[in-house]
């Protein structure tokens, strides 16, 4: 028996549970002991996995067994769950080896969604492992379909059990394990295991699993009951730890996944997450991989809908529509099924004034369009990504002897960036920033641009970001509005308006 002193392992500072029972030190622990098995088993604990064995197994002074009867585990996908249950199996069946704790044989019983989901784990997983490690001539394999078990030789039994409410009762259990609990509709499964523990000392039932969906009613209300009890600071005997992201974080931020995957630069490399955040719908991907409880709802806004409701002016213009300077921005979906034309310009007060002119289906108005307006407006620069769905009307623009302000990887970051800061203010302003309006930017509330920034992620760029197109919803209306004021505000130099020759000559 080992007792784990505190701070021993700093580690877990870097990815703590953002909900976690905390470690009792005045209780003595087996989880020492449990990481010396996983170490045997050739799958030594992780951080966060070492934390777990230590609180999960305190053991109770006033009776010399295990305090926490119930043990509610929530974590990323291909965090280490396996290797950690694979661990107090193989511990929990050699208990009685030691003397110590274990009252006889121990009955140790796994579940999944389905019997052959949690067949295929014990003996993909389970028997595999162990018959590769130290341990292999101190058990049996049994496989026969309905009475599958690892038998081991001082009487402890590793076995199977379906999803029903008889299938539990009739025997004593001392370890269960409720292996994806979100696959669980209701509480069948823990009733057919918590009768046949209640005589056994130091029983545990292991509840484990990833975010589950709105039918994941079972696992949400251990969910919801273990937040509780966390922030409530509540003694219990029902311990609980989560590892996710939070709902109203945005699950495209890199930077949040190292807070909740705790397994990230352990067992799991960046290049692979990566590889399955572009593979997968977002709201898959923030389930799986981030544990976030998803419910089919949309990501937090990059801007908020306060912030940038309080840039709305229905009335926003620039003081001389035909002579001031303005930016033209073009974007386009990348199936050309859509496309924006946007302008941005500086208002009289010295706000900047952005506003999507036209947004259709096709492309092919684009460029036409383009033209009437610098008929009639001090058009100074049209802008846009060459290496974009947009570069596709770039030789349409050439023919026309229309020069564009092409925008690459960093214009673009420095673009969202400035978009970002000129609708949302610092939270503390600066001194450079006193005075000042905090809010710079103006737009008219138009339906076409409030939905694609409603639908907008971020995507990382280098150290910075700019808007993702993996959303359901178009964005170009706010691509074409971002890089139109950017190269506004970049102080593009000042281009004189067609002549009327030139302009002739973009028609033919």
């Amino acid at each position: 028996m080992t007792t784990t002193l505190p701070n021993s392992f700093p580690a877990l500072e870097a990815c703590p549970p953002r909900f976690g029972t905390p470690r009792n030190y005045s209780r003595e622990t087996l989880g020492g002991d449990v990481a010396a098995f996983a170490e045997k088993l050739g799958t030594p604990l992780m951080p966060w996995q070492r934390h777990v064995v230590d609180v999960a197994m305190e053991i109770d002074p006033n009776t010399g067994y295990l305090y926490y009867h119930e043990i509610d585990l929530t974590v990323p996908r291909q965090s280490g769950k396996t290797a950690l249950i694979l661990a107090l199996a193989v511990h929990r069946a050699l208990a009685p080896n030691t003397g110590q704790w274990a009252d006889g044989p121990q009955n140790i019983v796994y579940t999944a969604q389905t019997r052959n989901d949690a067949r295929k784990k014990w003996e993909d997983d389970h028997v595999v492992a162990l018959e590769k490690s130290i341990f292999k001539r101190m058990f049996d394999v049994r496989k026969t379909n309905g009475s599958e078990a690892i038998k081991w030789r001082n009487g402890s039994k590793h076995g199977l059990t379906a999803s029903t409410e008889k299938s539990g009762h009739g025997s004593t259990l001392d370890l269960g394990f409720v292996d994806e609990a979100f696959a669980q509709t209701d509480t069948r499964q823990e009733q057919a295991m918590k009768p046949a523990m209640i005589t056994r000392r130091g029983s545990q039932l292991w509840v484990v699993s990833t975010a589950g969906t709105p039918d994941s009613t079972y696992l949400r209300g251990k969910v919801d009951r273990g937040r509780a009890r966390v922030l409530a600071g509540q003694a219990s005997r029902v311990a609980y730890f989560e590892w996710s992201l939070p709902d109203e974080a945005d699950p495209s931020d890199r930077g949040k996944w190292w807070e909740c995957m705790p397994a990230l630069g352990h067992t799991q490399p960046i290049e692979a997450i990566e590889a399955e955040f572009d593979g997968m719908e977002i709201d898959d991907f923030a389930r799986a991989f981030l544990n976030q409880w998803r419910d089919g709802k949309a990501p937090a806004r990059v801007i908020s809908e306060n912030d940038w409701t309080l840039c709305e002016d229905e009335t926003s213009q620039l003081a001389n529509p035909t002579t001031d300077p303005i930016v033209l921005g073009i974007d386009v979906t990348p199936n050309h099924a859509f496309a924006a034309l946007a302008m941005a310009g500086i208002r009289s007060d010295d706000l900047e004034h952005v506003e999507v002119l036209n947004h259709k289906p096709g492309i092919d108005w684009v460029v036409d369009r383009v033209v009437e307006i610098m008929s009639r407006r001090n058009v100074v620069a049209v802008t846009l990504d060459p290496a974009g769905p947009a570069g596709a009307l770039v030789p349409y623009f050439e023919a026309r002897e229309i020069e564009l302000v092409k925008i690459n990887a960093r214009d673009m970051a420095q673009a969202c960036g400035g978009f970002y800061t000129a609708c949302v203010p610092p939270d503390e302003p600066s001194e450079l920033s006193l005075g000042k309006v905090s809010r710079t930017l103006r737009h008219r509330g138009q339906a076409s641009l409030n939905a694609a920034l409603g639908a907008a992620l971020k995507r990382p760029l280098g150290d910075a970001w700019a808007w993702s197109r993996k959303t359901a919803g178009d964005i170009c209306p706010l691509v074409a509005v971002t890089i139109a004021r950017y190269v506004l505000t970049s102080h593009i130099p000042e281009q004189a308006p067609l002549s009327d020759d030139d302009l002739l000559k973009t028609f033919f």
